[in-house]
């Protein structure tokens, strides 16, 4: 049911593997060249900052296109004929994406990519607007969207193997329970069985997968259930109006989540981050143990909010102490066990590939800082005379 074959998958991951071989050493040029030509790949991919152009300069054609359509066939339209209209540019959307895939071989290539994200959002929209939101149905509505929504991105996520639309699809699942029922507790703990059974559904799967290209997706998803469980308890991360309850000591902060349940999510936001650490540590799993670390942070920065204790200014200082301390100590640690290893585990580098992941940080970092240009009589040209062709002052 996947749009692309095992064998373009596991050649693509081969290519990836290569050029990360041959640029640590492990691989001669005649070694990758003959394993090069054996891992020939049809897929056609580019680099991610293409792909974000690529991704956008889509939505915008197709944001435009649709409007221009609106504008001149359908001004004045009713609700219900506007809605029809999205579910059929939903429709052409999906098969753009799919027409692009099969023809042209994109691959994470931001085109097809932009096409799926307006299908999932003409479908939304279109499907609001044909209930009719006005019409006394609006529960009924948002209930049907995000169910709709979330069945349709984890359609997309299993097709085209984007990672987001499985996070999309855990956020349209946020809003199910608030349909069944007004109780905010009821509504979390739905929340938590339904991350729970996915989570399941992963772990059982993904046990067949442990050595090929879907590893990689399986390991994603399951980060971002463990995480969707760790925010959905914590009271305190998770809370919409959060700028005001984190000002506010103690279970007063939050009165509809008084007395037992408040204190059991204390509890468990204590358990559940040694729990993942442990399930990424036995997999040699590093989204899961990243998961597992970001909720062991948000658990410490949390804490006192939880209890209603007074904060202080150097709180977040000594708690960068307190992290810095534990990764030069692990770090320590790991040094010093047999060869630099211990348990399968090494803190020296072994591979650039989060080097060149650290470098494509910088590079977004360096485009979105801003750099103020020098003013002044000292960034105007000195008339050449240091070069320039032979041109004077004067000239």
């Amino acid at each position: 049911m996947r749009i692309y074959t095992e064998a373009s998958m596991e050649n693509l991951r081969a290519r990836k593997l290569l050029v990360e071989w041959q640029g640590e050493g492990f691989l001669s040029d005649a070694q990758y060249q003959q394993l090069e030509q054996e891992t020939v790949n049809e897929l056609r991919t580019t680099n991610l900052f293409l792909r974000l152009v690529l991704f956008l300069f889509t939505i915008v054609c197709v944001g435009a296109a649709a409007g221009l359509f609106f504008l001149i066939f359908l001004h004045g339209a009713s609700d219900q004929a506007a809605g029809v209209l999205l579910l059929i540019f939903a429709a052409v959307c999906y098969g753009a994406a799919e027409y692009a895939v099969s023809e042209f071989s994109f691959y994470h290539h931001g085109i097809e990519e932009a096409l799926a994200v307006c299908s999932v959002g003409f479908l939304c929209v279109g499907l609001l607007a044909s209930l009719g939101i006005s019409s006394g149905r609006s529960h009924y509505a948002e209930f049907l969207v995000s169910s709709v929504g979330a069945v349709f991105s984890l359609w997309i996520w299993h097709r085209f193997g984007l990672w987001y639309a499985f996070l999309a699809a855990m956020i349209f699942a946020v809003f199910l329970p608030a349909d069944w029922t007004s109780s905010h507790v009821t509504q979390r703990v739905v929340i938590v069985v339904f991350y729970a059974i996915g989570l399941s559904c992963i772990a059982a799967i993904r046990g067949r997968h442990r050595l090929d290209y879907l590893d990689q997706t399986y390991s994603l998803a399951e980060a971002f259930l463990w995480l969707g469980i760790y925010l959905t308890i914590n009271l305190k991360v998770s809370a919409l109006d959060l700028p005001g309850r984190w000002f506010v000591d103690g279970p007063q902060a939050s009165s509809e989540f008084t007395g037992a349940f408040y204190w059991i999510t204390w509890v468990l936001i204590w358990c559940l981050p040694p729990v993942v650490l442990a399930r990424g540590i036995g997999l040699k799993d590093r989204f899961i143990i990243a998961a597992g670390a970001v909720a062991a942070i948000l658990t410490l920065v949390s804490n006192k909010p939880y209890l209603g204790w007074q904060r202080h200014t150097w709180d977040p200082m000594l708690l960068g102490i307190f992290l810095t301390g534990a990764v030069l100590l692990l770090r320590r640690w790991l040094a010093q066990g047999p060869g630099g290893v211990r348990y399968g585990f090494t803190a020296a580098r072994l591979s650039k590939k989060d080097r060149s992941l650290m470098n494509t940080g910088s590079t977004a970092f360096g485009l979105l800082s801003h750099h103020p240009q020098a003013s002044g009589p000292d960034t105007l040209s000195h008339g050449g005379e240091s070069g320039g062709g032979g041109a004077s002052r004067d000239f």
